[in-house]
């Protein structure tokens, strides 16, 4: 494929509270933005079109139409155009395919792509019913309290009647995103104390939640926001001699992979077979990514950013890099998952540890895969990161997208 730059972005501080602040997702847009165009001495005049992922603002603030946004936080933007992008958790993601689109197609030289969600601004019984739109809403888990914890408990269900799931994985999963999140200055957890007592199956200490997950198995409801600003290779030439870079330093977006499936869990695991992956399209969407990266298997990656927005997800994902055969991920997880391995997952603390603003999610990613081959990851830099992956899913599944980020 044709390369698309990272110029570089800002990410916002996922332990934070907005509402505590008496601040709200405007104002958390116009920051995140102008850290962004700072950080990559960019001018909102010289942006060439916006977009913005966002799942569920509607229904958490009552605001839509965030596109307007852009013109809001700075005066630079007016006359850019502008789009917001919706698909559950990977809503960060579709709005980084909509400007690689522009970009590649010569419609647009730059881009800004922001990412976000505010989350703690209401309890968490009217959170979780917000979230379960991206479900469908009266087919699905009617019954749950929870309805996400629910639907990935059954995942886990059966990848314990299928390939034998062993608890200890998914403690391994989520031991791993809060030893990283302590490394990460902008990570939610990053002052918890989570230790074994707090990771163990004991009902005081880590409560269930639904079905068989348990409180450190799932991700965080977490305010944020990210984004990136984006180049034609003509664009970043320019930006590399105003900035006395050398264009080959600059990172950039060598693969990409998008794929979807029904909505319903039980549509897609109606047919599950031992020797395939559980969810054949996943698959596709990370192989797609690699083969556009020009890469011929997942070793060939330093690290991955994947969607441990619960630890089963995490250890499905893993199930579907083509590394194990399918429902062997556990060998990789024996082999070590750590950012001194080969294979860091998660350096940032992913979802479970970093924290998980929905529609930010997506480029955040992006944005540590771009920190990581840059070598500007500062406690989480993992050596030797000239690839370095994102694996980002929407739903259980329903939408599925991939990134390769090279230097």
């Amino acid at each position: 494929m044709k390369p698309v730059f990272i110029l570089g972005g800002a990410q916002s501080d996922f332990a934070r509270n907005l509402a505590r602040e008496g601040t709200g997702l405007f104002e958390l847009f116009e920051e995140v933005v102008a850290d962004a165009l700072t950080s990559t001495r960019t001018d909102a005049s010289h942006i060439g079109v916006c977009h913005v992922g966002n799942f569920v603002s509607d229904l958490f603030t009552g605001q839509a139409h965030l596109g307007g946004f852009f013109a809001e936080a700075d005066a630079g933007f007016e006359g850019t155009p502008t789009a917001r992008h919706e698909a559950a958790c990977a809503s960060g993601s579709v709005a980084l395919l909509a400007a690689l689109a522009d970009i590649q197609s010569g419609n647009y030289e730059t881009a800004c792509v922001l990412g976000i969600e505010q989350m703690r601004n209401v309890p968490g019984i009217e959170a979780a019913k917000h979230l379960s739109a991206a479900a469908w809403r009266g087919c699905e888990n009617k019954d749950s309290k929870f309805l996400w914890p629910a639907q990935f408990s059954e995942l886990a269900e059966l990848y314990i009647k299928h390939w034998g799931l062993k608890r200890d994985w998914l403690r391994q999963i989520s031991a791993n995103a809060f030893i990283n999140a302590r490394n990460n200055p902008l990570a939610q957890t990053r002052h918890w104390d989570v230790g074994e007592p707090q990771l163990s199956d004991n009902d005081e200490t880590n409560p269930l939640v639904e079905g068989l997950l348990r409180k450190q198995d799932c991700g965080q409801v977490t305010d944020g926001a990210a984004a990136v600003v984006l180049a034609s290779e003509n664009a970043a030439r320019k930006w590399a001699g105003y900035n006395n870079r050398s264009l080959e330093d600059i990172p950039r977006i060598t693969g990409w992979g998008h794929a979807g499936a029904p909505i319903r869990l039980s549509q897609k695991t109606k047919n599950i077979k031992l020797n395939e992956p559980v969810f054949p399209h996943v698959t596709k969407a990370f192989q797609d990514c690699l083969s556009r990266a020009s890469l011929k298997h997942a070793s060939q990656i330093r690290g991955i950013e994947l969607h441990d927005c619960f630890s089963i997800t995490g250890y499905m994902l893993l199930d579907h890099l083509g590394l194990e055969a399918p429902g062997e991920a556990w060998r990789i997880l024996e082999r070590g998952i750590s950012p001194q391995d080969a294979l860091a997952v998660n350096p940032s603390g992913g979802l479970i540890g970093l924290g998980h603003p929905v529609g930010a999610t997506g480029v955040r990613m992006l944005h540590d895969a771009y920190r990581q081959v840059n070598g500007t990851a500062g406690e989480m830099q993992v050596d030797g990161a000239k690839h370095f992956a994102t694996l980002n899913v929407g739903g259980s599944t329903t939408t599925v997208v991939s990134f390769v980020v090279t230097r």
